[in-house]
C-alpha cells in the first residue's frame, strides 16, 4: 500500500520504543540479535507498523536545501556573492533502542523488504548510552540523548502498535481540544478558549471486548469526564465525539488490589466536585498512543520517582488537574514556563519545593490517588465533610488538560491494538490476513495493511492443495506440497510445507520447515525451526531454529532449547532426509 508522504506535514516528531520484549520469551529469548521490534504481525516486522502510522499521519523525515551565501554582510548585491548548497535532514521519526539493539535494527531497516520500501529519508536509531532492557518509558525521556532530541512536541508510540486509524485525526483532536495557541506561537497571553495557557496532552484507549477477544488482555482502568462544548459543528469523521478529560488512570491490577484493600472503590471528594459526572471504563486498554507538549520532559525531569508514562505520569498528570496542590507539588507551574516569555499574572510562585516534596512517591497523602486522609469515601456511601485540602487558596494556574480518545468495538472499525504477547500476535496476525488484498480491491479501497496478493508466490503451491485464501497469508517463496491443508494461517517467506501437513489457524515465520502428515492447530512457529514428520501440536510456540523430533506431540507448551543447543542447517537437513521413509509411512497409515 502506497505511504501518503504528501500529506501535509504535522510539526511534531515521533519517538518509537523499541522495548526488550521481555513478554515473548520464546522468541526474544536473545533480545540483542531478535529484538522484539523485528517480530512479524501477518509476515511485517511489528516495527512497520507504527512507522507507517507515522507517515500516514504527515510524521515523516525530510530534506531540505540550506543555501550558505559567503561574502561581506554589507554587500548590496546578493546574486553575485558565492554561494553554497547543504542538505540538511530534519529528524522527525526515531527509533530509540538499547546499544545492543541497534545493529539488528539498522540491518533489518537496510535488508528487509517492508522496511527498505519506506520513503525515503528512513527513520534513525537512537541507542542512548544509558538504556538498557529495564528502562522505564518515563526513564527514557529523562535520558539527555532523548531530550536534546526532542526540540518541540512530540508524539509517543511503542513499536507494537498496530493503529488502522488515520493518526491526523489523533493531531487534529490534539489542536483542537488540547494544544493552546499560547505554546503554538510562543506568543504570551494568545488563548483559544482553553482553561490552560500551555498544551495539555493527549492518549488513545482502545475496547478489549472486540470481535478477536484475547483471553488474558492487560487492560487499565480510566475515569474521564466531558470536555466543555463547543459551538463549533462536529466534521464528518472527526473524533471529537469519542473525546473526554482524563481525571484518572490506573493498571486494572492496581485498582483489583486497591479495591480489595479498601473493601470498595474509594473516592476523594475534591474529584467529584471538580467533576459531577465521571465515566469509569474497566474493559479498555491504553494503547501507549501519546501527543504531548515539549514542557512535558521537563515535569518528567523534575519528578524523578516518575518511571512509567501511562501509570506515572498520566495518572498523576491527570490528578493534578482536580486535586488541590498537588500541580504545585509536581512544579507543573515552573516546568510550562519553561523558556517562554510570561508576564506578572502568571509568574512561578514565590518560594522552593523541596524534591521530597515534589516527588508523587513517598507522600503518605499520595499513596492512594483516589482518597485522601480524612477525606476518604466509597462509591455509593459519600459522606458530606468536606476536603481536607479545600481550605487553601486556590492557584492561579490551570493544569493543561490530558484528553483521551476512546475507540469503540465497532465491527467494521479500524483496528487499534497492542501486541505484547505471544495470543495476540497469533490473534491479530490472522485477523490482518483476513483484509482483502489490493490486488481484490484495488488500492483506493484497501485497508493500509493489505498485501499485494493473498499468495505473493503461486507458482509454489501445487495442486492437490486446500488453501483458504479468505483468511490466509503466504509470503514469498513458500513451497507447498500436494495433499495439504492450509486453514486460516499466516506463513512467512522461504518456508516449507511438506506433503499431506494440515496447519490451522497458525502463524509461521519465515524459513519454517513443515514435515510430512504433521498436523499443527493455533501454533506459532518461530524463525527456521523444522517440525519433524507425523509431529501433532496443540496451541503451542516453538522457538527459531530448534528442531522437534518426528512424531512429537504437545500441547499447550513452549517448545525451547537449552542455551546453544539449537540445531544446524545442516542437523536439520540430515534429521528430515533420514526421517523421509517413516514420514511417508505416517502419511499412508
Amino acid at each position: 500500500m502506497p505511504h501518503a508522504v504528501t500529506m501535509p506535514s504535522t510539526g511534531l516528531q515521533a519517538l518509537i520504543l523499541c522495548g526488550p520484549g521481555s513478554s515473548f520469551p520464546t522468541f526474544t529469548s536473545n533480545p540483542d540479535e531478535n529484538p522484539k521490534a523485528l517480530l512479524p504481525i501477518a509476515n511485517r516486522p511489528m516495527v512497520w507498523y507504527p512507522i507507517d502510522f507515522c507517515y500516514r499521519m504527515g510524521v515523516t523525515n525530510s530534506l531540505y536545501a540550506q543555501i550558505l551565501i559567503s561574502g561581506p554582510v554589507h554587500s548590496s548585491d546578493i546574486a553575485e556573492r558565492p554561494k553554497s548548497i547543504e542538505i540538511q535532514k530534519r529528524k522527525c521519526i526515531t527509533l530509540i533502542c538499547p546499544p545492543s539493539a541497534s545493529a539488528a535494527i539498522t540491518t533489518a531497516l537496510k535488508t528487509n523488504p517492508f522496511l527498505t520500501t519506506l520513503p525515503l529519508p528512513r527513520p534513525d536509531i537512537l541507542a542512548p548510552a544509558d538504556l538498557d532492557q529495564n528502562t522505564g518509558t518515563a526513564d527514557i525521556l529523562r535520558l539527555p540523548e532523548v531530550r536534546e532530541l526532542v526540540t518541540g512536541d512530540f508524539i509517543v508510540l511503542p513499536c507494537d502498535l498496530v493503529c488502522e486509524l488515520g493518526g491526523e485525526k489523533l493531531v487534529q483532536s490534539w489542536m483542537v481540544k488540547s494544544a493552546s495557541l499560547t505554546d503554538l506561537l510562543e506568543t504570551p497571553r494568545l488563548s483559544n478558549g482553553h482553561r490552560s495557557l500551555h498544551s495539555g496532552g493527549l492518549g488513545v484507549w482502545y475496547d478489549t471486548k472486540t470481535t478477536t477477544p484475547v483471553k488474558g488482555e492487560n487492560t487499565d482502568f480510566v475515569a474521564t469526564a466531558p470536555l466543555p462544548s463547543s459551538p463549533v459543528t462536529r466534521s464528518k469523521g472527526s473524533l471529537f465525539e469519542s473525546l473526554s478529560e482524563v481525571v484518572y488512570s490506573m493498571p486494572t491490577d492496581s485498582l483489583n488490589d486497591l479495591t480489595e484493600e479498601k473493601k470498595g472503590l474509594p473516592l476523594r471528594h475534591g474529584l467529584l466536585r471538580a467533576h459531577p459526572r465521571i465515566r469509569m471504563l474497566t474493559t479498555h486498554r491504553d494503547a501507549h498512543i501519546y501527543i504531548f507538549p515539549r514542557w512535558i520532559l521537563d515535569f518528567i525531569k523534575e519528578n524523578e520517582r516518575l518511571e512509567s508514562i501511562g501509570e506515572d505520569v498520566i495518572g498523576w498528570w491527570a490528578k493534578a488537574g482536580w486535586q488541590s496542590g498537588l500541580a504545585d507539588k509536581l512544579k507543573m507551574q515552573s516546568v510550562c514556563s519553561y523558556g517562554r516569555v510570561e508576564d506578572d499574572s502568571e509568574s512561578p510562585l514565590d518560594g522552593s519545593v523541596s524534591p521530597v516534596e515534589a516527588s508523587p512517591v513517598g507522600q503518605s497523602a499520595f499513596e492512594n490517588p483516589l482518597s485522601e486522609t480524612g477525606a476518604t469515601t466509597t462509591a455509593g456511601q459519600i459522606q458530606s465533610h468536606g476536603d481536607v485540602s479545600s481550605s487553601r487558596k486556590p492557584s492561579k494556574f490551570d493544569v493543561p488538560p490530558i484528553v483521551a480518545y476512546v475507540h469503540s468495538s465497532k465491527d467494521n472499525g479500524p483496528v487499534i491494538r497492542r501486541v505484547d504477547t505471544a495470543q495476540l500476535l497469533l490473534a491479530i496476525s490472522l485477523q490482518l490476513a483476513k483484509l482483502p488484498s489490493i490486488e481484490e480491491t484495488g488500492p483506493e479501497g484497501a485497508s493500509p495493511f493489505a498485501h499485494a496478493r493473498k499468495i505473493a508466490y503461486p507458482e509454489g503451491v501445487k495442486p492437490r492443495t486446500t488453501i483458504t485464501k479468505q483468511d490466509s497469508l503466504i509470503a514469498e517463496n513458500v513451497t507447498v506440497e500436494e495433499k495439504t491443508s492450509i486453514k486460516e494461517c499466516v506463513i512467512g517467506a522461504n518456508s516449507q510445507i511438506n506433503e499431506g501437513a494440515k496447519l490451522s489457524q497458525c502463524l509461521l515465520m519465515e524459513g519454517v520447515t513443515v514435515g510430512k502428515g504433521s498436523k499443527l492447530t493455533r501454533c506459532i512457529l518461530g524463525k527456521r525451526c523444522v517440525i519433524g514428520p507425523g509431529s501433532v501440536l496443540t496451541d503451542c510456540e516453538v522457538q527459531e531454529n530448534l528442531l522437534v523430533e518426528p512424531r512429537t506431540e504437545d500441547k499447550d507448551n513452549k517448545l525451547m532449547s537449552s542455551e546453544g543447543l539449537e540445531a544446524t542447517e545442516a542437523e536439520m537437513d540430515e534429521v528430515l532426509n533420514e526421517t523421509g521413509m517413516e514420514a511417508e509411512e505416517a502419511v499412508m497409515g
